[in-house]
Protein backbone atom coordinates (compact mmCIF):
# COMPACT_ATOMS: atom_id res chain seq x y z
CA UNK A 1 0.00 0.00 0.00
CA UNK A 2 1.20 3.50 -0.77
CA UNK A 3 2.20 5.49 2.40
CA UNK A 4 2.64 9.21 3.06
CA UNK A 5 6.37 10.49 3.45
CA UNK A 6 7.04 13.29 6.10
CA UNK A 7 7.39 16.78 4.02
CA UNK A 8 9.21 19.67 6.27
CA UNK A 9 11.71 22.31 6.51
CA UNK A 10 14.92 22.70 8.84
CA UNK A 11 13.43 26.46 10.74
CA UNK A 12 16.10 29.25 9.80
CA UNK A 13 14.22 32.23 11.27
CA UNK A 14 13.65 35.24 8.75
CA UNK A 15 14.58 37.98 11.17
CA UNK A 16 18.69 37.75 12.78
CA UNK A 17 18.92 34.04 11.77
CA UNK A 18 19.48 31.86 14.94
CA UNK A 19 20.71 35.06 17.09
CA UNK A 20 16.56 35.67 17.34
CA UNK A 21 16.59 33.72 20.43
CA UNK A 22 18.26 36.92 21.78
CA UNK A 23 15.40 38.96 20.85
CA UNK A 24 12.33 36.72 21.22
CA UNK A 25 9.59 37.83 19.02
CA UNK A 26 6.95 35.54 19.02
CA UNK A 27 4.50 37.40 15.90
CA UNK A 28 7.27 36.71 13.90
CA UNK A 29 8.01 33.61 14.49
CA UNK A 30 4.49 32.61 13.69
CA UNK A 31 4.47 34.96 10.72
CA UNK A 32 7.32 32.34 9.76
CA UNK A 33 5.55 29.74 10.51
CA UNK A 34 2.84 30.75 8.37
CA UNK A 35 4.71 31.29 5.51
CA UNK A 36 6.19 26.99 6.08
CA UNK A 37 2.41 25.71 6.38
CA UNK A 38 1.41 28.01 3.33
CA UNK A 39 3.60 25.84 1.52
CA UNK A 40 2.00 22.48 2.56
CA UNK A 41 4.57 21.21 4.65
CA UNK A 42 4.41 19.04 8.13
CA UNK A 43 6.97 19.81 10.20
CA UNK A 44 9.89 21.64 11.40
CA UNK A 45 13.43 21.10 12.93
CA UNK A 46 14.16 23.69 15.05
CA UNK A 47 17.76 25.30 16.61
CA UNK A 48 18.28 26.38 19.97
CA UNK A 49 21.26 27.84 20.27
CA UNK A 50 23.34 25.87 23.30
CA UNK A 51 25.23 29.08 24.70
CA UNK A 52 22.15 31.22 24.95
CA UNK A 53 19.70 28.53 26.32
CA UNK A 54 22.38 27.05 29.43
CA UNK A 55 25.58 29.87 29.65
CA UNK A 56 26.77 28.36 32.72
CA UNK A 57 26.98 24.34 33.47
CA UNK A 58 24.79 25.25 36.72
CA UNK A 59 22.18 27.56 34.73
CA UNK A 60 19.68 26.31 32.04
CA UNK A 61 17.94 29.53 31.29
CA UNK A 62 14.25 29.14 31.76
CA UNK A 63 12.90 31.87 30.04
CA UNK A 64 14.78 30.94 26.92
CA UNK A 65 13.40 27.04 27.33
CA UNK A 66 9.62 29.20 27.59
CA UNK A 67 10.59 30.53 24.55
CA UNK A 68 11.40 27.30 22.73
CA UNK A 69 7.87 25.72 23.95
CA UNK A 70 5.93 29.02 23.07
CA UNK A 71 7.39 28.24 18.85
CA UNK A 72 6.30 24.50 19.66
CA UNK A 73 2.87 25.49 20.40
CA UNK A 74 2.92 28.05 17.53
CA UNK A 75 4.01 25.37 15.32
CA UNK A 76 0.87 23.02 16.55
CA UNK A 77 -1.21 25.86 15.62
CA UNK A 78 -0.47 25.79 11.92
CA UNK A 79 -0.52 21.87 12.05
CA UNK A 80 3.29 21.53 12.18
CA UNK A 81 5.04 18.84 14.22
CA UNK A 82 8.58 20.07 15.47
CA UNK A 83 12.37 18.06 16.03
CA UNK A 84 14.06 20.10 18.28
CA UNK A 85 18.15 19.61 18.15
CA UNK A 86 19.52 20.19 21.37
CA UNK A 87 23.95 20.64 21.06
CA UNK A 88 24.10 23.89 18.78
CA UNK A 89 26.84 23.07 18.31
CA UNK A 90 27.45 24.08 14.65
CA UNK A 91 25.01 25.63 12.13
CA UNK A 92 26.70 27.09 8.43
CA UNK A 93 29.81 27.44 9.28
CA UNK A 94 29.72 29.01 13.17
CA UNK A 95 30.47 27.33 16.44
CA UNK A 96 28.09 27.79 19.24
CA UNK A 97 29.90 26.39 22.15
CA UNK A 98 29.06 27.66 25.61
CA UNK A 99 31.59 29.47 27.61
CA UNK A 100 32.68 26.91 30.09
CA UNK A 101 34.11 24.18 27.45
CA UNK A 102 36.67 26.88 25.52
CA UNK A 103 39.25 28.51 26.41
CA UNK A 104 40.44 28.80 30.33
CA UNK A 105 37.72 26.71 30.95
CA UNK A 106 38.66 24.19 28.07
CA UNK A 107 37.07 20.55 28.46
CA UNK A 108 36.87 17.88 26.26
CA UNK A 109 32.92 17.94 24.55
CA UNK A 110 32.58 13.89 24.75
CA UNK A 111 35.27 12.86 27.78
CA UNK A 112 34.90 15.70 30.75
CA UNK A 113 32.65 14.19 33.47
CA UNK A 114 31.57 17.86 34.31
CA UNK A 115 30.64 18.78 30.64
CA UNK A 116 28.68 15.66 30.15
CA UNK A 117 26.74 16.22 33.24
CA UNK A 118 25.70 19.71 32.31
CA UNK A 119 24.73 18.39 28.49
CA UNK A 120 22.58 15.66 29.93
CA UNK A 121 21.02 18.01 31.96
CA UNK A 122 20.27 20.31 29.68
CA UNK A 123 18.82 17.54 27.17
CA UNK A 124 16.57 16.39 29.76
CA UNK A 125 14.99 19.55 30.70
CA UNK A 126 14.31 20.85 26.98
CA UNK A 127 12.90 17.38 26.32
CA UNK A 128 11.02 17.14 29.50
CA UNK A 129 9.65 20.65 28.46
CA UNK A 130 8.20 19.48 25.83
CA UNK A 131 7.13 16.02 26.71
CA UNK A 132 3.56 16.59 26.83
CA UNK A 133 3.02 18.17 23.82
CA UNK A 134 1.72 16.17 20.94
CA UNK A 135 3.27 17.68 18.27
CA UNK A 136 6.94 17.46 19.33
CA UNK A 137 8.56 15.00 17.22
CA UNK A 138 11.90 14.35 19.95
CA UNK A 139 14.83 14.85 20.52
CA UNK A 140 18.13 15.12 18.19
CA UNK A 141 21.13 15.43 20.20
CA UNK A 142 22.44 18.31 18.06
CA UNK A 143 23.52 19.44 14.41
CA UNK A 144 26.22 17.57 12.79
CA UNK A 145 28.34 17.54 16.31
CA UNK A 146 30.57 14.73 14.92
CA UNK A 147 32.19 18.03 12.98
CA UNK A 148 33.58 18.49 16.49
CA UNK A 149 35.42 15.33 17.45
CA UNK A 150 37.89 15.16 14.44
CA UNK A 151 39.60 17.63 11.28
CA UNK A 152 39.34 19.09 9.57
CA UNK A 153 38.08 21.58 12.66
CA UNK A 154 41.01 23.85 13.80
CA UNK A 155 40.36 22.75 17.27
CA UNK A 156 38.60 19.29 17.96
CA UNK A 157 37.37 17.74 21.00
CA UNK A 158 39.46 14.31 20.15
CA UNK A 159 37.43 10.58 21.31
CA UNK A 160 37.63 7.18 20.57
CA UNK A 161 34.85 5.35 19.27
CA UNK A 162 34.12 3.66 22.17
CA UNK A 163 34.10 7.32 23.66
CA UNK A 164 31.85 8.23 21.30
CA UNK A 165 29.58 5.28 22.17
CA UNK A 166 29.14 5.82 25.62
CA UNK A 167 28.57 10.03 24.72
CA UNK A 168 25.61 8.63 22.63
CA UNK A 169 24.14 6.32 24.75
CA UNK A 170 24.09 8.86 28.33
CA UNK A 171 22.64 11.20 25.89
CA UNK A 172 19.72 9.90 24.48
CA UNK A 173 18.99 8.11 27.58
CA UNK A 174 19.10 12.09 29.01
CA UNK A 175 16.53 12.86 25.94
CA UNK A 176 14.73 9.85 26.87
CA UNK A 177 14.21 10.82 30.48
CA UNK A 178 13.09 13.85 30.09
CA UNK A 179 10.28 12.78 26.77
CA UNK A 180 9.90 8.83 27.52
CA UNK A 181 8.55 7.03 24.53
CA UNK A 182 9.86 9.65 21.67
CA UNK A 183 11.78 9.30 18.95
CA UNK A 184 14.62 10.63 19.74
CA UNK A 185 18.09 10.33 17.50
CA UNK A 186 21.07 11.78 16.63
CA UNK A 187 22.58 13.13 13.08
CA UNK A 188 25.81 13.96 11.81
CA UNK A 189 27.87 15.21 9.00
CA UNK A 190 28.63 12.72 5.58
CA UNK A 191 32.19 12.57 7.35
CA UNK A 192 30.77 9.66 9.92
CA UNK A 193 30.16 7.71 6.27
CA UNK A 194 33.43 9.02 4.37
CA UNK A 195 35.93 9.84 6.79
CA UNK A 196 38.60 6.96 7.70
CA UNK A 197 38.99 8.40 11.43
CA UNK A 198 36.12 10.36 12.01
CA UNK A 199 35.26 8.78 15.56
CA UNK A 200 31.62 8.72 14.87
CA UNK A 201 30.70 5.64 13.24
CA UNK A 202 28.67 4.62 10.70
CA UNK A 203 27.54 1.45 13.04
CA UNK A 204 26.27 4.25 15.43
CA UNK A 205 24.29 5.94 13.09
CA UNK A 206 22.39 3.16 11.93
CA UNK A 207 22.06 1.43 15.21
CA UNK A 208 21.60 4.07 18.10
CA UNK A 209 18.79 6.31 18.40
CA UNK A 210 14.95 5.61 17.19
CA UNK A 211 15.77 6.32 13.17
CA UNK A 212 18.93 7.12 11.29
CA UNK A 213 19.27 10.59 9.71
CA UNK A 214 21.43 11.55 7.14
CA UNK A 215 22.64 15.12 5.70
CA UNK A 216 23.30 15.41 1.72
CA UNK A 217 25.45 17.96 0.65
CA UNK A 218 26.52 17.34 -2.68
CA UNK A 219 29.49 20.55 -2.63
CA UNK A 220 31.67 17.39 -0.63
CA UNK A 221 33.21 16.98 -4.20
CA UNK A 222 30.36 15.20 -5.81
CA UNK A 223 29.40 18.36 -7.86
CA UNK A 224 32.73 19.45 -8.21
CA UNK A 225 33.59 15.68 -9.44
CA UNK A 226 30.32 14.68 -11.56
CA UNK A 227 28.96 18.11 -12.19
CA UNK A 228 25.53 19.84 -11.30
CA UNK A 229 23.04 17.09 -13.70
CA UNK A 230 25.20 14.48 -12.91
CA UNK A 231 23.87 10.69 -11.82
CA UNK A 232 25.82 11.37 -8.89
CA UNK A 233 24.95 14.93 -7.81
CA UNK A 234 21.20 13.74 -8.38
CA UNK A 235 21.33 11.05 -7.18
CA UNK A 236 23.70 11.52 -3.54
CA UNK A 237 21.08 11.69 -0.96
CA UNK A 238 19.53 8.61 -1.87
CA UNK A 239 23.21 6.53 -2.13
CA UNK A 240 23.25 8.22 1.77
CA UNK A 241 20.02 6.85 2.68
CA UNK A 242 21.03 3.30 0.75
CA UNK A 243 24.55 2.94 2.86
CA UNK A 244 23.13 3.63 6.05
CA UNK A 245 21.08 0.76 5.48
CA UNK A 246 24.03 -1.33 5.35
CA UNK A 247 25.26 -1.17 9.04
CA UNK A 248 21.76 -1.30 10.27
CA UNK A 249 20.59 -3.90 12.46
CA UNK A 250 16.89 -3.25 11.92
CA UNK A 251 16.42 -4.58 8.08
CA UNK A 252 13.14 -2.06 8.13
CA UNK A 253 14.84 1.08 10.17
CA UNK A 254 13.88 4.06 9.15
CA UNK A 255 16.18 6.57 7.61
CA UNK A 256 15.36 10.08 7.76
CA UNK A 257 17.06 12.38 5.05
CA UNK A 258 17.35 15.52 8.05
CA UNK A 259 18.95 17.71 5.76
CA UNK A 260 19.65 18.44 2.06
CA UNK A 261 19.97 21.52 -0.21
CA UNK A 262 20.99 23.18 -3.57
CA UNK A 263 24.35 25.15 -2.46
CA UNK A 264 25.07 27.68 -4.91
CA UNK A 265 27.35 28.16 -7.29
CA UNK A 266 27.53 24.31 -7.63
CA UNK A 267 23.77 24.39 -7.97
CA UNK A 268 22.92 27.24 -9.80
CA UNK A 269 19.54 29.36 -8.84
CA UNK A 270 18.18 28.40 -12.16
CA UNK A 271 18.46 25.17 -11.65
CA UNK A 272 17.87 24.68 -7.97
CA UNK A 273 14.52 24.21 -8.58
CA UNK A 274 15.47 20.91 -11.05
CA UNK A 275 17.96 19.24 -8.69
CA UNK A 276 15.19 19.65 -5.98
CA UNK A 277 12.91 17.62 -8.19
CA UNK A 278 15.25 15.21 -8.65
CA UNK A 279 16.08 14.98 -5.73
CA UNK A 280 12.90 14.41 -4.39
CA UNK A 281 12.10 12.05 -6.73
CA UNK A 282 15.44 9.88 -5.96
CA UNK A 283 14.98 9.88 -2.33
CA UNK A 284 11.29 8.99 -2.52
CA UNK A 285 12.20 5.63 -4.50
CA UNK A 286 14.70 4.60 -1.26
CA UNK A 287 11.79 2.27 0.91
CA UNK A 288 12.26 2.63 4.79
CA UNK A 289 12.37 6.31 4.35
CA UNK A 290 10.78 8.49 6.59
CA UNK A 291 10.87 11.95 5.48
CA UNK A 292 12.73 14.63 3.86
CA UNK A 293 13.56 18.09 5.54
CA UNK A 294 14.73 20.44 3.17
CA UNK A 295 18.22 23.11 4.33
CA UNK A 296 16.00 25.84 4.44
CA UNK A 297 13.39 27.83 5.81
CA UNK A 298 14.20 31.49 4.58
CA UNK A 299 16.93 32.77 3.26
CA UNK A 300 19.83 34.50 5.61
CA UNK A 301 19.27 38.30 5.41
CA UNK A 302 22.30 40.39 3.64
CA UNK A 303 22.63 42.53 6.36
CA UNK A 304 24.37 39.68 8.54
CA UNK A 305 27.76 39.66 7.78
CA UNK A 306 30.53 36.60 7.24
CA UNK A 307 28.55 33.64 6.18
CA UNK A 308 29.82 31.97 3.08
CA UNK A 309 28.10 32.92 0.45
CA UNK A 310 26.20 29.94 -0.58
CA UNK A 311 24.48 30.19 3.00
CA UNK A 312 22.61 33.52 1.84
CA UNK A 313 20.61 31.80 -0.71
CA UNK A 314 19.49 28.33 0.69
CA UNK A 315 15.97 29.34 1.75
CA UNK A 316 12.69 27.88 0.27
CA UNK A 317 11.11 31.29 1.12
CA UNK A 318 13.12 34.93 1.03
CA UNK A 319 13.61 37.11 3.82
CA UNK A 320 10.03 38.79 3.08
CA UNK A 321 8.13 34.74 3.01
CA UNK A 322 8.04 34.81 -0.20
CA UNK A 323 8.10 31.65 -1.93
CA UNK A 324 11.19 31.09 -4.40
CA UNK A 325 10.75 28.46 -7.16
CA UNK A 326 12.81 25.62 -5.48
CA UNK A 327 10.12 26.26 -2.49
CA UNK A 328 7.14 25.66 -4.76
CA UNK A 329 8.71 22.41 -6.21
CA UNK A 330 9.14 20.90 -2.71
CA UNK A 331 5.68 21.67 -2.10
CA UNK A 332 4.27 20.01 -5.00
CA UNK A 333 5.85 16.72 -3.60
CA UNK A 334 4.70 17.08 -0.62
CA UNK A 335 1.32 17.68 -1.75
CA UNK A 336 1.49 15.31 -4.99
CA UNK A 337 4.10 12.62 -3.94
CA UNK A 338 2.94 8.91 -3.91
CA UNK A 339 5.37 6.63 -2.28
CA UNK A 340 5.49 3.03 -2.92
CA UNK A 341 9.20 1.90 -3.98
CA UNK A 342 9.82 -1.65 -4.79
CA UNK A 343 12.40 -3.50 -3.02
CA UNK A 344 15.81 -2.80 -4.27
CA UNK A 345 17.26 -5.94 -5.04
CA UNK A 346 20.95 -6.09 -5.42
CA UNK A 347 23.36 -4.95 -3.44
CA UNK A 348 26.85 -3.16 -3.49
CA UNK A 349 29.02 -4.79 -0.63
CA UNK A 350 30.78 -2.19 1.36
CA UNK A 351 33.49 -2.42 4.36
CA UNK A 352 32.81 -3.23 7.85
CA UNK A 353 36.11 -1.80 8.53
CA UNK A 354 35.41 2.04 9.54
CA UNK A 355 39.20 3.09 9.14
CA UNK A 356 38.23 1.84 4.99
CA UNK A 357 35.38 4.62 5.08
CA UNK A 358 36.73 6.63 2.24
CA UNK A 359 36.14 3.77 -0.40
CA UNK A 360 32.24 5.09 -0.02
CA UNK A 361 32.96 8.74 -0.72
CA UNK A 362 33.35 10.60 -3.92
CA UNK A 363 35.78 9.45 -5.81
CA UNK A 364 36.33 6.06 -3.85
CA UNK A 365 35.64 2.65 -5.93
CA UNK A 366 32.15 1.86 -3.56
CA UNK A 367 30.95 5.27 -4.22
CA UNK A 368 31.71 5.45 -8.30
CA UNK A 369 30.29 1.79 -8.32
CA UNK A 370 27.09 2.81 -6.76
CA UNK A 371 26.38 5.02 -9.44
CA UNK A 372 27.65 3.18 -12.33
CA UNK A 373 24.68 0.74 -11.34
CA UNK A 374 22.77 3.29 -10.88
CA UNK A 375 23.35 4.85 -14.12
CA UNK A 376 22.41 1.73 -15.55
CA UNK A 377 19.05 1.56 -13.72
CA UNK A 378 20.02 -1.05 -10.97
CA UNK A 379 18.56 0.76 -8.43
CA UNK A 380 21.14 -0.85 -5.68
CA UNK A 381 21.70 -1.02 -2.21
CA UNK A 382 24.22 -1.83 0.09
CA UNK A 383 25.11 -4.58 2.13
CA UNK A 384 28.16 -4.82 4.64
CA UNK A 385 31.04 -7.44 2.87
CA UNK A 386 30.62 -9.21 6.06
CA UNK A 387 27.00 -9.69 5.68
CA UNK A 388 27.16 -10.91 2.02
CA UNK A 389 26.74 -14.07 2.57
CA UNK A 390 23.89 -14.04 5.21
CA UNK A 391 20.65 -15.73 3.35
CA UNK A 392 18.33 -14.41 6.16
CA UNK A 393 19.90 -10.59 6.51
CA UNK A 394 19.78 -10.67 2.54
CA UNK A 395 16.23 -12.23 2.25
CA UNK A 396 14.74 -10.22 5.32
CA UNK A 397 15.88 -6.91 3.30
CA UNK A 398 14.75 -8.46 -0.09
CA UNK A 399 18.35 -8.83 -1.65
CA UNK A 400 18.94 -11.16 -4.57
CA UNK A 401 22.30 -10.31 -5.52
CA UNK A 402 25.68 -8.73 -3.90
CA UNK A 403 28.05 -7.60 -6.54
CA UNK A 404 31.62 -5.82 -5.43
CA UNK A 405 32.87 -2.54 -6.71
CA UNK A 406 35.48 -4.30 -9.20
CA UNK A 407 32.63 -6.60 -10.60
CA UNK A 408 30.54 -3.56 -11.80
CA UNK A 409 31.28 -2.39 -15.47
CA UNK A 410 32.24 0.78 -16.55
CA UNK A 411 29.06 2.88 -18.15
CA UNK A 412 28.98 6.09 -20.51
CA UNK A 413 30.53 9.06 -18.80
CA UNK A 414 31.69 6.58 -15.90
CA UNK A 415 28.40 6.59 -14.28
CA UNK A 416 27.57 10.27 -15.06
CA UNK A 417 25.20 10.28 -17.63
CA UNK A 418 23.76 14.42 -17.82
Amino acid sequence: MPSAVRFGVNYTPSQGWFHHWLDFDLDAVRADLDSIAELGLDHVRVFPLWPYFQPDRALIRPRAVEQLVQLVDAAAERGLDVNVDGLQGHLSSFDFLPAWTRTWHRRNLFTDPEVLDGQAAYLRTLAAALADRPNFLGMTLGNEVNQFSAGPHPDPDRATADQIDAWLERMLGACEKGAPGKPHLHAEYDATWYQDDMPFTPAQAARHGALTAVHSWVFNGTAQRHGRTSVPTEHHAAYLIELSKAWADDPHRPVWLQEVGAPAPLIPAEHAAAFTEATVSNALDCPDLWGITWWCSHDVSRELADFPELEYTLGLLTNDREPKDIGRTLARAARDHTYAPAPRTTALAVPADPAARSRCAPGGDVFEAFFRLTADGARPTTVLDTRASDRDHLAARGITEVVTSDQVPPTPQGGTRT
